[in-house]
């Protein structure tokens, strides 16, 4: 009996003469060895959706919360800052009994650089003070003399009220020795004689000055591109995404994926953004652009290793509010902490009592302990400052600064004031109010450059190129605008 072989073998029949059924009669999937196993012929149990197992990805809206965006026309945007309205000078020498001196011209110091004149003059009166004994001087200038040296000096004589002599002093036994520097001076008035004139005395007409900051833009593109036979291309998973794309075409994820990363870019370059100084950079077309990291530790306040026991946090806080004393005293305050650091303060509020003396108010809890202490409160009152409190999640995402470990220099948070600033605005010719961080983009009539999108190809609805496939370009043109940056306070990690 001839034996019918077919192909592809999917299986041997073996006739039988009688109706008996057999193995050898049927075809199996049991074994590897006859086509795959049995299970092969059975739909696995399929979950169409991804896990989102990290929640929303986004890192953007900072500056949303605590900003503005606006307009401009330029490649550079200029603002300016009024100066001090009081006299003073610091770093000053004591030279004599009855003199001290302090440098004019271009003065450095850190990462400022500013050029300090003299506008002191006779009969004007004056506190000396040494501030690492806390001994203080008061006089009267009796002459100014003119810049000599290099670096010129100023050198400013004067007749000490309580005593003969600067070195003597006026505060207990012991003045301000000869040769001490770091001084402080400033003009609390003057006292002029009956009958006094300003004719020929050489006095110093005070001409107000403001110090001028400016940023530039920077361009940022990104592109993604995508076939048109893989657009044609279904899938089993289900695409879900932050921005509320859906369907099973996989390409619509991978392009709202980058429409979201390319969002967060916009964001992250004007906090992260640094101005270019080095030789190949500046050799070269890029220039960058100062971001707000950059702006906080070149023109604000920086406040490290934040972190210790309760009473430890306490005193460093309020060595921050005495720091804002000196600045602006901008009465309401934003806190961007990272995990750490926020539960730091949690911590040193949580010690608190409000039965203590310098303890913590709680207004913002309806004046009620339990309250605020049960770590959810988003606000809180010390001396004459109030500050609102959240979690930074660019601070805490592991794929950003939230995946830094070990002991180097990292962001632990920031301090913004809320409210506005008055400035300068050359577009309108006006004095206008904007908040403290604002965000400047390109636009004008022609073109508008704050977020640009643009599709090419042949496939996707575009059919501006032979090429099969489809481009969507996304660009913007953007900087960050740090008002009154002496205001702000960076918390590092040393």
């Amino acid at each position: 009996m001839a034996v019918i072989t077919p192909s592809p073998a999917f299986g041997t029949l073996i006739p039988s003469q009688t109706q008996t059924p057999n193995p050898g009669s049927y075809l199996t999937f049991d074994s590897a060895s006859s086509g795959g196993t049995f299970a092969k012929q059975y739909l696995p149990e399929i979950y169409e959706q991804e896990v989102e197992r990290y929640g929303n990805r986004t890192l953007s809206g900072f500056l949303r919360m605590v900003g503005a965006e606006m307009p401009m026309q330029s490649d550079q945007v200029i603002w300016s800052e009024q100066n001090r309205l009081h006299v003073a000078y610091k770093n000053v020498t004591v030279v004599t009994a009855t003199t001290f001196k302090f440098t004019v011209g271009t003065v450095t110091e850190g990462n400022t650089t500013a050029t300090v004149t003299n506008v002191l003059s006779k009969n004007q009166t004056v506190v000396i003070i040494n501030p690492a004994t806390g001994r203080e001087v008061k006089a009267i200038i009796t002459s100014v003399g003119a810049p000599t040296g290099s670096p010129s000096e100023v050198t400013i004589t004067v007749a000490p009220y309580l005593s003969a002599s600067i070195v003597t002093g006026s505060n207990g036994t012991n003045g301000i020795a000869t040769g001490t520097t770091g001084c402080k001076v400033f003009v609390y008035g003057s006292e002029y004689a009956k009958g006094s004139t300003l004719t020929n005395d050489s006095y110093l007409s005070i001409d107000p000055s403001f110090t001028q900051f400016s940023n530039s833009p920077i361009i940022i593109r990104n592109k993604y591109t995508i076939n048109g036979s893989d657009m044609a291309q279904i899938g089993w998973v289900e695409v879900a995404t932050e921005a509320g794309a859906n369907g099973f075409l996989w390409y619509l994820k991978a392009e709202s994926e980058t429409r979201l990363r390319f969002e967060d870019y916009l964001e992250m370059a004007v906090i992260e953004g640094e101005l270019g100084t080095s030789a190949a950079i500046t050799a070269g077309a890029s220039k960058g652009t100062e971001g707000l990291f950059a702006a906080v530790k070149k023109r604000g306040n920086t406040v490290a290793a934040f972190g210790g026991t309760a009473t430890e946090n306490l005193t460093s806080f309020d060595n921050i509010l005495k720091n804002l004393d000196t600045q602006g005293a901008i009465e309401e305050n934003m806190l961007f902490l990272n995990r750490a650091t926020s539960l730091e303060i949690d911590d040193m509020l949580g010690n608190l009592s409000s039965g203590a003396q310098g303890g913590t108010s709680y207004g913002l809890f309806e004046n009620s302990e339990q309250m605020s202490l049960n770590l959810g409160f988003t606000g809180f009152r010390r001396g004459s400052y109030d500050f609102y409190k959240t979690d930074w999640k660019y601070l805490n995402d592991a794929s950003t600064r939230g995946g830094l470990t070990g002991t180097g220099a990292t962001i632990d948070g920031v301090l913004i004031p809320a409210g506005t600033s008055t400035v300068y605005d050359q577009q309108l010719g006006t004095n206008i109010r904007r908040p403290f961080l604002h965000v400047r983009y390109r636009a004008s009539q022609a073109d508008d450059r704050r977020m640009k999108t643009w599709v090419l190809g042949s496939a996707g609805g575009a059919y501006t190129s032979d090429t099969d496939a489809m481009e969507v370009h996304f660009l913007s043109e953007r900087c960050l605008c740090v008002q009154g940056a002496n205001n702000f306070v960076l918390f590092t990690s040393v």
